[in-house]
């Protein structure tokens, strides 16, 4: 989030897998080094990052219950980044619906489950559907905080996200996905914190390939015209 703004558009489509992927049932740990934490876009920290995960798939019906998060390595204008994030999501048919708590403190900013206008807080509702090599995801923000203009008033309210994603290669090893993803552009593009202006445009293009625990991301976004290469190691 830009209080926001995981890979989680990359961590859905480019290098974790989207929505619906099956899960082992019980608990699951992991952890990625990232080079620098890049989400729907955006990069978020000016830093390497450990991303800690935990979850716990019930059995027999597949919901899931999870906890992520994402500490920057070093400090960038004072303040090291910290996010951390809960969610559930519960498998219907061959979708998936999540909702994620995204918790961004900042500063004396920092009161868990604080969902008001100045909290540090963002509820999302996303639903996902894989076939094959294919992935989607469409999400929208539903409560929280979601940031205000620099002229005073209200930022964008129920901010939108939509991406595909295509695991195009799989060959000796290595796999290598494209990703497409477009939402509000005064929330994930160039215009946030400067207008409300309710324009979705395309905010996350690129690849990533992967081999064993190890993925290299190519990330551009056409609106803020920023492009980042994002190593990750899996553990």
């Amino acid at each position: 989030m830009k209080k926001t703004v995981k890979l989680l558009c990359l961590a859905a489509a480019m290098t974790v897998g989207t929505g619906s992927a099956a899960q082992a049932e019980g608990f699951k740990i992991g952890a990625d080094v990232v080079s620098s934490y890049v989400w729907r876009g955006g990069e978020l920290g000016d830093s390497p990052a450990i991303q800690p995960a935990l979850s716990y798939t019930f059995p027999g019906i597949g919901v899931v219950i999870g906890a992520w998060g994402s500490y920057a390595v070093a400090e960038n204008d004072g303040e090291r980044y910290k996010e951390v994030d809960l969610s559930l999501t519960v498998p219907v048919g061959p979708l998936s619906f999540t909702l994620t708590d995204y918790y961004v403190p900042v500063g004396d900013n920092s009161d868990t489950f604080d969902y008001t206008e100045d909290g540090p807080n963002v509820l999302e509702l996303s639903v996902g559907y894989s076939y094959k090599n294919l992935s989607l995801l469409a999400a929208i923000n539903i409560g929280g905080a979601e940031g205000s203009a620099v002229d005073g008033t209200d930022g964008v309210k129920n901010a939108k996200y939509f991406e595909a994603g295509y695991k195009f290669y799989d060959k000796d090893g290595f796999t290598a996905k494209a990703v497409v993803g477009a939402g509000d552009e005064d929330y994930y593009g160039d215009q946030y914190g400067v207008a409300k202006n309710d324009t979705i445009a395309l905010v996350n293009t690129g690849i990533s390939v992967s081999k064993d625990r190890y993925t290299v991301s190519f990330i551009y976004n056409p609106d803020t015209e920023k492009s980042h290469l994002v190593f990750m190691a899996s553990f």
